[in-house]
């Protein structure tokens, strides 16, 4: 090589060796670090956000009672409103149904099998065993038993007895088929004008001194009768209620005293009939037998109707005078009245039963209770002094006390039959009934084979 070209190459050389320093892609070590006093922030691994919660499942519940008049239905109406409000993830849906004859259960027995039945339903306490033994109803004991606060003891012992009941060991305490709704005993709704009109004495004054018996009864609704054609002095709606009363007042009633057998011809219970017999088809002062007695009273043409306090929600909308009284006394001494009650229940099938224990409770609480009974509709059917004495202020009516009293006075319980079929006796019972109170049979014809008739409900 040439000493030109050598000198041309080495010059190169170093030209890129400056280049390269210059740029940094030499081989130059990185300044030493400054001592930490701290030790260094552990990196934090990725948060994620946190997955929106689940919005509660709105829950919508069908609910059911059976009314007695609109006005009754309107009170239902706005306690299912309030509580759809109040429960949070429920809405309600109210339906009244049915009137006061066995097509409101047998509806339900119907719409029970097709699945579609409501969630919530109130039954008469007659018809608790049938649909448990049914398996119609969700036992609730369970749910009962978890609720902090639940006791069956806020509630009347009668009602309780039944709706505790466990048909496979025929011990009480047992299951839970519901909550009592209400209690109520019968009265006679008066119009006073009118039986002032009539001249007659007034039946709470009868009362009062002690002499509101059958024959004190019978003076009223005759004088009343006595008034005009289109006037009736009593009127009872055509159902085991009403004429039940009259065998009891005798000393007779539906059963034997366990409530085995048929009872329906003792001399007692016959002679209860007998009276009523004669005020539907002898003497005039009953309005028939089979007619709703409700709107003529509520028109001003019957002096006395019979009916319960679920009936003084339409009475307050008349336009006359009007009280009640308690029922007169029969031969027995007694007036024969009865402990009516009815359970809100739950339907077997439901899909939410949680949600329906939910609603049942709030139902009976006693806030509930008192808004129905201060509406007029029932007496609280929760033991406690403070709700029957806020019960006596719910006027219209004056004469509160006369409901109190009856439930005082030896009424006769409501019960289902937990040995027998009470549809099956209820058949045969009213269509008997029904024939004596029309006309149609006779007193010998009827007590010649009722019971043959009705001991077939009774399981052998």
């Amino acid at each position: 090589m040439s000493n030109k070209k050598f000198l041309y190459l080495l010059v190169l050389l170093l030209s890129l060796g400056m280049i390269l320093t210059a740029c940094g892609g030499g081989t130059t070590e990185e300044p030493a670090a400054e001592p930490q006093t701290e030790a260094p922030a552990a990196e934090e691994p990725a948060v994620e956000e946190p997955a929106a919660e689940p919005a509660m499942e709105e829950v919508t519940l069908r609910w059911r009672t059976r009314p007695d008049n609109q006005e009754e239905a309107d009170v239902y109406q706005g306690i299912s409103d309030e509580l759809s409000a109040q429960l949070e993830g429920i809405t309600l849906v109210y339906e009244p149904g049915g009137s006061e004859t066995a097509s409101y259960q047998d509806v339900l027995k119907t719409e029970l099998a097709s699945g579609t039945a409501p969630d919530v339903f109130w039954i008469p306490g007659t018809d608790v065993a049938d649909f448990a033994t049914r398996g119609l109803l969700f036992n609730l004991r369970d749910l009962a038993d978890a609720t902090d606060g639940y006791s069956n003891d806020a509630f009347y012992s009668g009602p309780m007895y039944h709706l505790t009941f466990n048909p496979e060991t025929s011990n009480t305490g047992e299951t839970l088929w519901g909550l009592p709704r209400d209690v109520s005993t019968f009265a006679l709704y008066l119009n006073l004008d009118l039986i002032a009109e009539a001249g007659a004495d007034d039946p709470r004054e009868l009362e009062a001194a002690g002499e509101w018996n059958w024959d004190a009864f019978l003076a009223v609704a005759e004088a009343v009768s006595a008034l005009g054609d289109e006037f009736k002095g009593y009127g009872g709606s055509a159902w085991w209620g009403p004429y039940g009363v009259w065998m009891n007042a005798a000393g007779g009633g539906f059963f034997n005293e366990d409530r085995t057998a048929c009872a329906l011809d003792s001399a007692e219970s016959l002679a209860g009939l007998e009276f009523a017999r004669m005020l539907y088809t002898e003497s005039g002062t009953a309005v028939p037998y089979g007619e709703d007695p409700e709107p003529p009273f509520r028109a001003g043409n019957v002096g006395m109707f019979q009916n319960g306090r679920w009936a003084t929600p339409g009475i307050r909308t008349v336009d006359f005078e009007w009280d009640v009284v308690g029922l007169p006394s029969g031969p027995s001494g007694e007036p024969g009245n009865w402990l009516f009650w009815g359970a809100y229940v739950v339907n077997a099938n439901t899909a939410n039963p949680q949600a329906a224990w939910k609603l049942v409770q709030a139902l009976t609480t006693a806030e509930t209770q008192g808004k129905v009974a201060a509406l007029g509709a029932n007496v609280p059917s929760r033991v406690s002094q403070e709700a029957l004495d806020a019960f006596l202020t719910f006027t219209p009516p004056a004469n509160n006390q006369a409901f109190l009293d009856g439930l005082a006075n030896n009424p006769t319980a409501e019960g289902p039959l937990w040995a027998g079929s009470w549809p099956e006796f209820a058949t045969v019972m009213d269509a008997s009934i029904s024939s004596l109170l029309t006309g149609e049979t006779t007193l010998d014809d009827f007590s010649a084979t009722v019971c043959d008739e009705a001991n077939k409900a009774f399981t052998q």
